[in-house]
C-alpha cells in the first residue's frame, strides 16, 4: 500500500459584479506610455473579443479583499469535504498581489493571506501551518503539488489549498489588457489515502524559465503618465505577443513531460484543466499538445472552459473550474456537453504564467 494524495471537497467564489465588454467602450486606451491608441474603442472590444473569447469578467465588490474571497472558497470546501477544520495540517494560499483596497492599490502581504483565511476560519490548532506561495498564475497548481510532496513524506494528512487573487485592482484603465483581468478564490482540500493501485496525484513537473522570459509579465506604471491617476502606482503588465507565442511552444511540452513521468498515453485522458488565461490561447495550446501525439481529432468536450464569462482570475481559474465541473455548475454555451469527472478518470491540471512559470499535473480519480 502506497500513501497518495487525493482531493477530498472543493469550493469556490465568483464575485457578483458582472463588468461586460462593452463598459470598457469609455476607457481611453494607450498602445504604451504615453501614446494613444487611434482606433475606436468599438474596434478594440470586438477585437478582443475574436482573440481571446472573453466577453465579461466578475470584479468583487469594494468592501471585500483577496482574503476574504480566498476565506469564503474555503469555508465551501470544507463543508464540501465534511471534515473538521481543526484537522489541517496546513492551508496554502497562492496570490500575486496580496490583499489590495478599493481605495489604494499597494499591496498588503503581513500577515500572510493564510494566516488571515486561518483567523477568519477560527481554527486554533497552532500546528495549522499557514503560509502564502508567489508563483504567478500557476500559484495554485505549485502549491497544490507542494501540499502532495507534504503528504507522500508522511508529515501531514489533510491540507487546504487556495487560489485567490484580485486583478482589478491592480489593471491599468489605459492598457487593453485590462479587459482580461478578473477576480475571483478556488480552494480544495488535499488529504493523505492508502491504497494498492494509483489514485489521486500521480505525478506532475514544472519549470522557471527566467533567463530569457523573466519580464513577459511585470509591474510598470499607468500608460498615460500625464493623467490623473498617481504615477507612483504599479499596474501589471504584460507582453502578450511573446508570451502568447511562449506558451504555445513550451505548455505543451510541459504536460507532455508529465504524462511521459507518469507512463500515460494523451488517449487516456479525460479532462484537461487549462489556466483560463485566453480562450484561443488554450485552443491553440490542446491542438499542439495532440499533435505532440499525431493526433488531429482531438475528443470533444476534453477542455471544459470558463473563461469567456469569469475572465482570467490569475490563481482561482484551475480550482474554480474544477469547483463547477464537481457541482454541475459548468453550464455556459463554450462548455456545453458532458463535463462531468467520474471514477477512473485521469485529468490533467496545467498553468503556465509570470515568471515564466509551467506545471503540468496527472491526477487519477
Amino acid at each position: 500500500m502506497a500513501i497518495y494524495s487525493i482531493i477530498k471537497g472543493t469550493g469556490s467564489y465568483i464575485p457578483t459584479k458582472h463588468v461586460k465588454n462593452e463598459d470598457f467602450l469609455a476607457n481611453e486606451f494607450y498602445d504604451t506610455y504615453d501614446k494613444a491608441n487611434e482606433k475606436p474603442n468599438q474596434f478594440i472590444v470586438d477585437k478582443f473579443l475574436e482573440i481571446t473569447t472573453i466577453s465579461e469578467r466578475r470584479y468583487v465588490d469594494d468592501n471585500l479583499i483577496t482574503s476574504d474571497i480566498a476565506f469564503f472558497a474555503a469555508e465551501k470546501a470544507i463543508e464540501n469535504a465534511g471534515i473538521d477544520k481543526e484537522s489541517l495540517d496546513y492551508i496554502i494560499v497562492a496570490h500575486n498581489f496580496g490583499d489590495i483596497k478599493s481605495n489604494n492599490n499597494r499591496t498588503d502581504n503581513v500577515p500572510s493571506l493564510a494566516a488571515r483565511v486561518k483567523n477568519k476560519l477560527g481554527i486554533e490548532n497552532p500546528f495549522a501551518v499557514a503560509y502564502d506561495i508567489l508563483f504567478g498564475c500557476p500559484g495554485w497548481l505549485q502549491a497544490f503539488i507542494q501540499a502532495d510532496y507534504y503528504i507522500r513524506s508522511g508529515d501531514a494528512k489533510r491540507i487546504l489549498v487556495i487560489g485567490a487573487d484580485v486583478l482589478s485592482r491592480i489593471s491599468d484603465p489605459h492598457d487593453r489588457d485590462s479587459m482580461l483581468y478578473a477576480d475571483g478564490a478556488g480552494a480544495v482540500i488535499l488529504e493523505a489515502a492508502e491504497s494498492s493501485a494509483p489514485i489521486g496525484i500521480i505525478g506532475h513537473v514544472t519549470r522557471s524559465d527566467t533567463k530569457v522570459y523573466l519580464n513577459m509579465l511585470n509591474m510598470g506604471p499607468s500608460f498615460k503618465t500625464n493623467g490623473t491617476i498617481d504615477p507612483s502606482n504599479l499596474y501589471l503588465k504584460m507582453n502578450g505577443r511573446r508570451l502568447y507565442q511562449y506558451a504555445l511552444e513550451t505548455v505543451p511540452l510541459a504536460i507532455k513531460a508529465a504524462l511521459d513521468k507518469c507512463g500515460t498515453d494523451i488517449k487516456e485522458i479525460s479532462k484537461v484543466l487549462i489556466h483560463q488565461a485566453n480562450g484561443k490561447m488554450d485552443e491553440a495550446i490542446l491542438k499542439r499538445l495532440y499533435a505532440l501525439y499525431n493526433i488531429t481529432d482531438i475528443p470533444a468536450n476534453v477542455m471544459p472552459m470558463s473563461i469567456s464569462y469569469l475572465g482570467n482570475s490569475s490563481v482561482a481559474t484551475l480550482p474554480t473550474l474544477l469547483d463547477l465541473i464537481l457541482r454541475d455548475n459548468l453550464t455556459h454555451s463554450e462548455s456545453s456537453g458532458n463535463h462531468s469527472i467520474n471514477k477512473g478518470d485521469k485529468i490533467v491540471f496545467a498553468s503556465v504564467g509570470a515568471g515564466m512559470n509551467i506545471n503540468a499535473l496527472i491526477y487519477i480519480v
